[in-house]
């Protein structure tokens, strides 16, 4: 309390309160429209005013955040924060929720009355699979939740991440991705919703729209074509045409950015055919603004506009740190990303934007390019209520109410148990009788929580661990565990007592997998196989762990393998096992619960593949709509009985998947027939709905995710052999049909034809319906005119 009443009389004595004379300026009135209060409060601002709401301050500016301190506030550097970085502030750092709370109001606080306009600042952290701070809510990530392909819970998940980010004083959050696993090297795999365009939207919309519901903004993120940088090396070069980045990398983005109603944007770090995606006028602005018509604005990548110089070389190096003074590579910045529709600086790099008034000055810089960014920040303020409501934090009591509640943990177990894909059981091991014993062996069942990337430090130790999750489905005494091995290690002194262990089971459950590190530990360099900035060359088991697993299964004892990984694994000799296979994607914090719910039959699996698996490293890329002149198949092997069967695509492997984009098995059978559509001969602008029956023809009540693929039979340019255009989860009852509709818009079938002209060409076209990509269980043709 002493240290609140020393700020709050500090505060008194700065003299820089807001003009009383603004209060009943426009821009304050929430009655007027957005644009006349964006108008006005422009027109008021000086033009230093301006570039501070383009540079993203910090709170660390204002408040010791090392972890483990008690929080030190820093009031100088309060005032200088606000002087310099005024638009927002980043405040995602291992601190108490008091002291967050505390310090996002007194940030807030001096932003509305102690600087001239009051112009509040927008808040900000990560998102993508929960609110960055501790003992915040972990959902599973987002490669894993996109496997529920369940628009409804991605929903409730967004308005749950709000609630608590909100409860705190948070009020943007730095997610979702509508990047695409098109590259499966990428260290970022696990962040994307996948490999598919349609079902990235989908998923990236609803979150966008749950969280926006509460007023808590959203930035969809990388734009545009980051994830398939060159050699799957992170930030590398993407390499594309103009057809491609429309066809296959834009789609995604639009549903979540035009269709969401998204409120800002973070732009890539990569460039795109030779362009800085930072500084790139054709994605910000052609197609952004002039064709799109978002309103709202985008930001750099912590550090990414500092690339323009020390990556790209399109400026001149070297740049100074932060309060030296502006060089000649600030200003070359500046000049090359503000212009092109870069709108807003992000913190970790050199704050070149600081040379925004001098440009002015100067005559380089257009005060008219400054006023279209800075309106695009103010738009969005003023649309999401930040002037009337600066900070919705809750009273300290509601705290434990409202973030990680019971409802937020039962949310966080569906959403991960509907996301694990059932990939092989047909020795039918699973599900497991809960009247078996257990051996749980591995280095990715118990001791740390395998959250992936995007998590607060030292979140790894608190959560349920596939261990936990078995002991409580069944009790700790038909429950045996063994390590096995260390995931880093390629020491196989463990396999003795986990052999042994199976051996005295009735079932062994073996997880093993890829693995990251929290925020804080990834960028120290600990050893970690997937995440931001670790990206590999191989897709196989590290060390120990394949080791481990043929050890297991080659007991008697009947074996389930779990994978739990952030992308897919090239073990495909499993096949040629009995074992089972399950895939569970980064789980959540009750990642063990979910998958003991699914290895004993508590739950049917109903996730399905939102990224297909390989066979090896060599064979990507491996995604499933490949263009129609792709993979033409001509497969060899290794026989069993030691024969070299040449093939020539490949000589001893294949270009098709192990598991293919879509897949996933459950615990009974479903059965379609009399796919149908509400019309045959259409023009560009109708709507049509195919429609199909689906029937539980085996003995357990389960969900269908009941897909719905184009096929353009012929084109004037080369287009996807197949695409994903709907998808709806059904639950069914065992023995009962549902008839499922899957709606089309004949629009949503074109091309970017030799014009670079998006058209709905006539011809055939044939709605193919089924369980995966290669899965089509019945297709009917419709006919544009």
């Amino acid at each position: 309390m002493v240290l609140l009443r020393s700020f709050n009389i500090l505060l008194a004595a700065s003299g820089n309160s807001t003009n009383g004379s603004l209060a009943s300026a426009p821009y304050r009135n929430p009655n007027l429209p957005v644009e006349t209060r964006v108008q006005d409060l422009l027109s008021r601002m000086t033009i230093q005013e301006k570039a501070a709401q383009l540079m993203q301050g910090d709170i660390s500016n204002w408040l010791n955040t090392t972890y483990g301190t008690n929080g030190a506030f820093n009031y100088s550097g309060l005032v200088q924060n606000f002087e310099q970085k005024a638009g927002m502030f980043y405040v995602g750092y291992p601190i108490s929720w008091d002291l967050l709370a505390t310090n996002i109001k007194r940030g807030q606080d001096y932003a509305i009355n102690s600087t001239r306009l009051g112009i509040p600042a927008l808040v900000q952290t990560e998102g993508i699979h929960g609110f960055l701070i501790g003992n915040a809510t972990i959902f599973n990530s987002p490669i894993a939740y996109a496997c529920s392909w369940n628009r409804s819970q991605i929903h409730d998940m967004g308005v749950q991440i709000a609630r608590e980010a909100q409860a705190l004083g948070v009020s943007q959050l730095f997610a979702p991705l509508a990047d695409l696993a098109r590259e499966l090297r990428y260290g970022r795999v696990e962040e994307t919703y996948g490999e598919d365009g349609y079902l990235a939207g989908e998923i990236a919309m609803n979150y966008v729209q749950g969280l926006q519901s509460l007023n808590v903004s959203a930035m969809v993120k990388h734009y545009a074509a980051y994830s398939m940088p060159e050699q799957g090396l992170n930030t590398g070069p993407v390499h594309g045409g103009e057809r491609e980045l429309r066809t296959t990398w834009l789609p995604s983005y639009k549903r979540a950015i035009i269709d969401g109603g998204v409120w800002s944007i973070m732009s890539a770090y990569s460039s795109y055919d030779g362009i800085p995606q930072v500084a790139d006028e054709h994605t910000l602005t052609e197609i952004l603004r002039d064709e799109w018509g978002y309103d709202f604005f985008v930001t750099s990548d912590a550090g990414a506009t500092d690339r323009l110089a020390n990556s790209f070389n399109v400026c001149p190096d070297s740049l100074n740190g932060y309060n030296n003074p502006i060089t000649e590579g600030n200003e070359c910045i500046t000049l090359n990303a503000l212009p092109a529709g870069g709108d807003v600086e992000m913190g970790g790099g050199s704050f070149n934007y600081r040379s925004i008034p001098q440009l002015v000055a100067s005559g380089q810089l257009s005060e008219d390019t400054v006023n279209t960014a800075v309106s695009r920040v103010l738009r969005a303020k003023f649309t999401m209520g930040l002037f009337e409501k600066p900070y919705q934090i809750a009273p300290r009591s509601q705290w434990q109410n409202i973030i990680n509640n019971n409802y937020a943990k039962q949310l966080a177990r569906e959403i991960d148990r509907d996301s694990i894909v059932l990939l092989k059981n047909d020795h039918n091991i699973l599900p497991i009788s809960k009247g078996k014993k257990v051996a749980v062996i591995g280095p990715m069942a118990d001791g740390f929580m395998n959250y992936g990337d995007y998590v607060v430090y030292r979140s790894q130790y608190s959560g349920v661990t596939p261990l936990d999750g078995i002991q409580t489905a069944i009790g700790n005494g038909s429950v045996t565990y063994a390590q096995g091995c260390e995931r880093w290690s390629s020491d196989q002194s463990g396999f003795p007592a986990a052999v042994s262990a199976a051996e005295a089971a009735d079932v062994a459950v073996v997880v093993v997998g890829t693995w990251s590190r929290d925020q804080m530990e990834l960028w120290e360099g600990l050893n970690a196989t997937t995440g931001e900035h670790v990206d590999l060359d191989n897709l196989d088991l590290v060390g120990a762990m394949r080791p481990l697993v043929q050890a297991i299964v080659n007991t008697t004892t009947p074996t389930v393998v779990v994978f739990q990984s952030g992308k897919p694994l090239t073990e495909d000799w499993i096949s040629n096992t009995t074992a089972s296979l399950v895939q569970q994607f980064y789980p959540s914090e009750q990642g063990g619960n979910a998958l003991a719910d699914i290895l004993f039959g508590d739950v049917n699996p109903s996730g399905k593949l939102s990224v297909s698996f390989p066979h090896d490293v060599g064979d990507l890329p491996i995604y499933y709509d490949y263009l129609n002149s792709g993979r033409t198949t001509s497969p060899g092997f290794v026989g069993a009985d030691g024969y070299l069967y040449f093939g020539h695509q490949y000589v001893f492997g294949t270009p098709q998947p192990w598991f293919e984009f879509g897949y996933g098995l459950s615990y009974t059978n479903f059965t379609y027939s009399n796919v149908t559509l509400s019309a045959t001969n259409v023009s560009a602008s109708d709507q049509i709905i195919a429609t199909v029956h689906v029937t539980n023809s085996g003995g357990r009540d389960g969900a269908e995710v009941v897909q719905m693929y184009v096929k353009d039979v012929l084109a004037s340019v080369d287009v996807p052999n197949i695409q994903l255009k709907g998808f709806e989860k059904v639950f069914i009852p065992a023995g009962q049909t549902a008839t499922v509709d899957l709606p089309l818009n004949v629009s949503d079938v074109g091309l970017w034809n030799r014009q670079m002209k998006y058209v709905v060409e006539p011809g055939q076209f044939i709605a193919c319906v089924g369980a995966s990509s290669l899965d089509i269980r019945g297709q009917t043709s419709f006919y544009v005119s």
